[in-house]
């Protein structure tokens, strides 16, 4: 067998050494989110845009409304799973931290030194859990939810009216600590950008970010795309199931 071409003087762990001593350039960048991950993202924020729309036009959007609902819960239930069998920075155990991380994150901003994280940092984990768990939520209480008019959830046959209400008042409340936490997302990342001149939105369009605050170890090559495939096809599957197979509502007085 042949040896294969070698383009410099190689080390003892196989390296050439030309590359294990050239710095990465200003210009080089490194694959950090896959595609799926990006795909999500953006998905997630347009359904959160047409539901606070569909919601604010009225009753004769309603089935729009719950479309855009259905689309939160599929999202965000496809983003779990991919935070346990995804790529390197898309899983939880990769960029989930402990109290011990976040003091030292918090006390090196503190003291305005440099911190660069090749995926999310530990703020960042905080925020993504926090989003993710209280959009699902929010989109779970829609479905047995009611417009206190004539329109119902999908699911209002499983519960009472009393509870039914209980849950819209819980739907609407946690819209409220959404935003908020949309609007310190996005200040968050203009923050980033003034601040440390790190293009996040740029890194979740192309994902990519600068090589010199991603290792070469820890870049990404491949999205898993049939995987992605697979269980956004199967978590829409089971919730179509579980929308056709529920009890009819009865009427209600409201």
């Amino acid at each position: 067998m042949s040896a294969l071409p070698s383009s410099g003087p190689v080390s003892h762990s196989g390296r050439t050494l030309d590359a294990a001593a050239a710095p990465p350039t200003a210009s080089e960048h490194r694959q950090v989110w896959d595609l799926p991950v990006r795909l999500f993202h953006w998905a997630l924020v347009t359904a959160f845009i047409a539901s606070y729309v569909t919601n604010k036009l009225g009753i004769a959007y309603f089935k729009y409304h719950v479309w855009c609902g259905y689309s939160v819960i599929v999202l965000v239930s496809f983003r779990i799973l991919w935070g346990i069998v995804g790529t390197r920075h898309a899983r939880f155990r990769n960029f989930v931290r402990g109290p011990g991380a976040m003091a030292r994150y918090l006390l090196g901003l503190a003291r305005g030194g440099e911190q660069r994280y090749p995926g999310h940092n530990p703020l960042g984990a905080v925020m993504v859990l926090a989003l993710l768990l209280a959009l699902l939520a929010q989109a779970l209480t829609g479905l047995f939810g009611n417009d206190e008019i004539v329109d119902v959830g999908p699911l209002y046959g499983y519960v009472s009216n009393e509870r039914s209400l209980w849950l819209t008042s819980l739907h609407r409340l946690l819209f409220d600590w959404i935003f908020a936490a949309v609007v310190i997302h996005v200040l968050a990342v203009l923050a980033h950008l003034v601040v440390k001149k790190e293009r996040l939105v740029r890194a979740m369009l192309t994902g990519r970010k600068p090589a010199h605050s991603v290792p070469a170890a820890e870049a990404i090559h491949s999205s898993r795309l049939w995987l992605a495939v697979v269980l956004v096809i199967a978590i829409a599957a089971a919730l179509a199931w579980i929308v056709n197979t529920a009890p009819l509502a009865a009427p209600a007085s409201f």
